[in-house]
């Protein structure tokens, strides 16, 4: 027999979202790894509470992270509204990393596997979709080179997510240099 689970009572209702909020900033701050006491500390509760609400890490970035990719989908529709294949292209590549460099845990979901949050896989998948119209439409216009491809855009996505993690103030270089050498 299921049984409807009983809504939260108040307080705990209360320390859940306090959770919530304390594990987006700081994963936004520091990334993915960030100690779950650290986030339990700041959103003042104890670690039983944290982990009564969120038994694994996972299901913090199944809760926050679906959001936060929903930009992925404004960041790709804006570039396919953008008539210049190549500033299409080229643009939709520096809003997503510019995203990325903005948000440390957003930068580790991109970079990752993450099997145990179906909703960000699927959020990842829809925003590759974009980015394949982009490359095909950059290709048919003759100004990306041929051989790139939606792997090739995996790769550089993970090796950007090291140079924002590394070096967050040049990745707008490295990313400069790299497409500039993407030109047919």
């Amino acid at each position: 027999m299921v049984t409807a689970s009983r809504p939260l009572r108040a307080d705990a209702a209360r320390n859940r979202d306090k959770l919530l909020v304390a594990a987006t900033e700081l994963f936004a701050e520091r990334g993915l790894d960030v100690p779950l006491e650290h986030i339990a500390r700041r959103a003042e509760v104890s670690i039983g509470t944290l982990y009564k609400h969120f038994p694994t890490r996972d299901d913090f970035v199944a809760q926050i992270f679906p959001q936060r990719l929903a930009a992925l989908d404004v960041i790709g529709d804006k570039a396919l509204t953008e008539p210049d294949p190549w500033q299409a292209f080229a643009g939709y590549l520096d809003d997503l990393y510019a995203l990325q460099a903005e948000d440390r845990g957003l930068n580790d979901v991109l970079a990752r596997d993450l099997p145990n949050a179906p909703e960000v896989v699927s959020a990842c998948h829809r925003g590759a979709g974009h980015a394949g119209i982009l490359i095909d439409r950059a290709m048919a216009a003759g100004v990306l080179r041929a051989d790139y491809s939606i792997a090739d855009l995996a790769t550089l996505t993970r090796a950007m997510a090291q140079v924002i993690r590394d070096s967050p103030g040049e990745w707008r270089r490295f990313l400069s240099i790299y497409v500039e050498g993407l030109r047919a």
